[in-house]
């Protein structure tokens, strides 16, 4: 049996407060050797815990983690050089700060936020940049897309025909935003109401995807639909209410399903033949009861997981993943950072964490990597 090793990176920022607050990872064989052929590195955000982590590879490989604190961060859009993020009041943009070439202390890229748009509590979800570099997000409780302001908290973009007023009521749980060719194009939400709060009634078959530059209705009979992703003609999404990865024909309207994952999967990054899935831990209050998810995880004979999964696109299998074990319970976004190898951020805590080394013997299984973050 080898042994496994993984770190947190020194001087990593403290994510949430309290007593309880650190978690674990645990990885499949593989995950972190598949990280380091590929050559990227992965951004994840949780709003439950405040953070924003990004999982790279040190020399070995060994998985490195950098855990930076930013209140209820969601949406993420990502190049090798530049991340925008939500949060709770905000958006923020960061920019590598290294020179092409250069690694400092072993990290090959340092994200630091240089600009933020304050937009107060408008519950952002997803979050993109458009062709002329303008961002582009879902602000769900005004049901609307917007981008961002020099005088306001934001500028309404578009909003679905059926609204009657955009005001901060979440009526149909707008969520997930897709580009095509640089524009707004697909977007999902749970239900068509346009009363406050009333898309809870719709979150079992009233989910669906709509082409913002026609407002027409391209699937309806979703379940809790979120994260589109316009890859090759096909609409990549999330049907976080049954549990599925699959992608809808804009020709047909029908969704296929492709891979079931254990959770309420929220966050979709697709690299080549690669997809990178967020799932989460079902909340516990009515939104997330009798949602199809629970039959399907009893029919599995599982249990719903917090984590990350790489499915391989061509078979529709899970090649890949690492689980969250602890009191985080709740993932918002993915993606990837193509061609960066050990990245960390910068953030305005002060708080910091020194980092961990465990080891671990490896079972039947493969390597167990397990690293606790305080």
């Amino acid at each position: 049996m080898a042994n496994a090793i993984v770190d947190v990176d020194s001087g990593s920022e403290a994510v949430g407060s309290g007593p309880g607050c650190g978690f674990r990872m645990l990885t499949s064989r593989g995950f972190v050797e598949w990280l380091a052929r590929e050559r990227l590195s992965l951004a994840v955000t949780t709003y439950q815990r405040g953070g924003l982590f990004l999982l790279g590879t040190r020399p070995g490989p060994t998985l490195g983690l950098w855990a930076a604190a930013f209140g209820r961060a969601m949406g993420l859009h990502a190049t090798d050089q530049t991340i925008w993020m939500a949060t709770a009041t905000a958006l923020r943009r960061f920019e590598n700060d290294l020179p092409p070439g250069r690694v400092e202390d072993g990290f090959d890229r340092v994200y630091v936020p240089r600009v933020g748009y304050t937009t107060g509590d408008l519950d952002v979800h997803d979050l993109a940049v458009d062709a002329d570099g303008r961002p582009v997000f879902v602000a769900t409780r005004f049901g609307c897309l917007a981008t961002v302001s020099d005088r306001f908290s934001f500028e309404p973009v578009w909003k679905p025909p059926f609204l009657s007023a955009l005001v901060p009521e979440d009526r149909c749980h707008l969520n997930g935003l897709a580009l095509e060719d640089g524009r707004p194009k697909y977007v999902t939400m749970v239900g068509t109401s346009d009363v406050a709060d009333g898309w809870r009634e719709h979150r079992v078959g009233g989910g669906l995807v709509m082409d913002v530059s026609s407002n027409e209705i391209i699937c309806r009979g979703l379940s809790m639909p979120h994260s589109p992703r316009q890859i090759g003609g096909k609409i990549w999404l999330l049907e976080a209410g049954t549990g599925h990865l699959g992608f809808v024909d804009p020709s047909t309207g029908r969704f296929e399903e492709v891979c079931f994952l254990p959770g309420f999967a929220r966050g979709l990054a697709i690299s080549g033949r690669f997809a990178v899935v967020g799932t989460s831990m079902p909340r516990r209050d009515p939104s997330f009861e009798g949602l199809p998810l629970g039959q399907n995880l009893r029919s599995r004979s599982t249990s719903p997981r917090c984590g990350l999964h790489v499915i391989d696109l061509e078979s529709g299998s899970v090649v890949h993943w690492l689980r969250f074990e602890g009191p985080l319970e709740e993932l918002y976004d993915v993606a990837v950072l193509a061609s960066v190898v050990r990245p960390k951020a910068l953030s305005f805590s002060r708080r910091s964490t020194v980092g961990h080394r465990i080891r671990f013997e490896a079972g039947d299984q493969g390597p167990r990597h397990f690293v606790p973050v305080a």
